[in-house]
């Protein structure tokens, strides 16, 4: 109960009632972008790769939501021959799960194609989705580029049994590899938004360290971290 209260103090914020810590009762599922573009750097104004400030922030969020939310984690991108076939459970929810969360994104080295529609499936399917209420938190920085349809997928989850999607479009470029005197385009959103939009959930459009940080906390964070507000939140669907 210690490390709780020192996360919530960490935060500035006070403890909510335990009927209003309910939404952490759901178990989550991260799947994470390991695709070849979050080694991008170079274009596109990044100065370094993402996946540098994906670490960052996994290092920060994890131990102060493990305590109290059952996790567990998904990548695509690496270590599969047929790069549309590199989606990996790396593990099911269980509980204090940041050491696990962190050393498995600390190795993840970037590559591959964009597999983000069948690792989402994965997701809900750990979930038992039919059967049960949960929680996917999808951190990517750009669209499905395996030929997956996102939107398709939203309308069969909904028949489930309540399975929110958060999408956090970390650092989301129109075309990666522009040209340094064409503009990067920071406004573009996934189209795994639709994801959000169609479950209740939230799309957030991370560009900086603060912004995801302050976006994985909204999305896999309990009421209790309500009255913190960082990144730039799009106005939909509850925790």
């Amino acid at each position: 109960m210690k490390s709780i209260l020192a996360s919530v103090l960490a935060l500035g914020v006070g403890i909510a009632p335990l009927h209003a810590q309910q939404g952490c009762a759901r178990d989550a599922m991260v799947v994470f972008d390991g695709s070849g573009s979050m080694a991008e750097m170079g274009f596109n104004l990044l100065d370094e790769p993402r996946i540098l400030d994906a670490r960052r922030a996994m290092r920060t969020v994890m131990p102060q939501v493990a305590p109290v939310r059952r996790m567990g984690l998904i990548t695509y991108g690496p270590g599969a021959k047929a790069q549309c076939d590199s989606v990996q459970l790396r593990f099911a929810p269980v509980p204090d799960a940041a050491d696990r969360m962190i050393s498995e994104v600390e190795r993840l080295e970037p590559e591959g194609e964009t597999p983000q529609t069948d690792a989402i499936a994965q997701a809900a399917a750990v979930l038992d989705y039919t059967n049960k209420p949960g929680v996917i938190v999808l951190v990517t920085d750009g669209k499905d580029t395996c030929g997956g349809a996102p939107c398709a997928l939203a309308a069969d989850l909904v028949r489930g049994a309540d399975m929110t999607v958060h999408v956090i479009g970390f650092r989301v470029r129109g075309e990666h590899f522009a040209w340094p005197d064409q503009p990067a385009d920071t406004a573009v959103e996934p189209v795994a938004r639709c994801l959000a939009d169609q479950t209740g959930g939230t799309y957030v459009h991370a560009e900086t360290l603060d912004d995801l940080i302050g976006a994985l906390r909204q999305t896999l964070g309990c009421p209790v971290y309500s009255t913190v507000t960082f990144g730039r939140p799009a106005t939909r669907g509850a925790l």
